[in-house]
């Protein structure tokens, strides 16, 4: 019962995990920069694993799609998540890089999130699987001492009369070949 239990909860973590992974892939805002100068020219810039894209400050966006399949970052979940935010902290903290520096954004944190989740929910159905294969604990019942009666086998002819039998007579002379 105590399995059934944790492999139900398992799942349930691990599909709120899936959930929370599905939803960072449409999300926009994996990394986000802001350039702040008057009211008119402040922008921000953002990315996620499809597109680049500039809004301005008065709400227009203008959006660059990647132009291959092969230029996308992130694989999976976890892994994924981490490879990004990697590269983006590494641009940030990097003097030598000129171009434009992004900071982690909010889609960064759901995915990890959601593939935490994934893990979490795997490792309680892992255990609650070695829990399963564990081989029962059988109980013993004691039935007392055996009689006499009990090493003799019944007579097929009368009910409730007992014959000792020899054992040597019990077989033919082929018995042991």
């Amino acid at each position: 019962m105590a399995s059934t239990a944790s492999e139900i909860i398992a799942f349930m973590v691990s599909i709120s995990g899936w959930v929370l992974v599905s939803s960072t892939l449409p999300t926009d805002y994996w990394k986000v920069s802001t350039i702040d100068g008057t009211v008119i020219t402040t922008a921000t810039y953002w990315a996620n694993l499809w597109k680049t894209c500039v809004t301005d400050s008065t709400g227009v966006s203008n959006c660059k799609d990647f132009p291959s399949m092969l230029a996308l970052d992130g694989l999976c979940s976890m892994t994924g998540c981490s490879l990004y935010a990697n590269k983006i902290t590494t641009e940030f903290f990097d003097p030598l890089y000129v171009e434009q520096k992004y900071e982690l954004g909010a889609a960064l944190f759901i995915g990890w999130a959601g593939a935490s989740l994934c893990i979490i929910g795997g490792v309680i159905f892992c255990f609650s699987i070695s829990d399963n294969n564990k081989p029962p604990r059988m109980g013993y019942a004691y039935n007392g001492a055996t009689s006499v009666l009990s090493s003799r086998t019944k007579y097929p002819g009368a009910e409730g009369d007992f014959k000792t039998t020899n054992p040597s007579k019990q077989f033919d002379k082929n018995a042991y070949v």
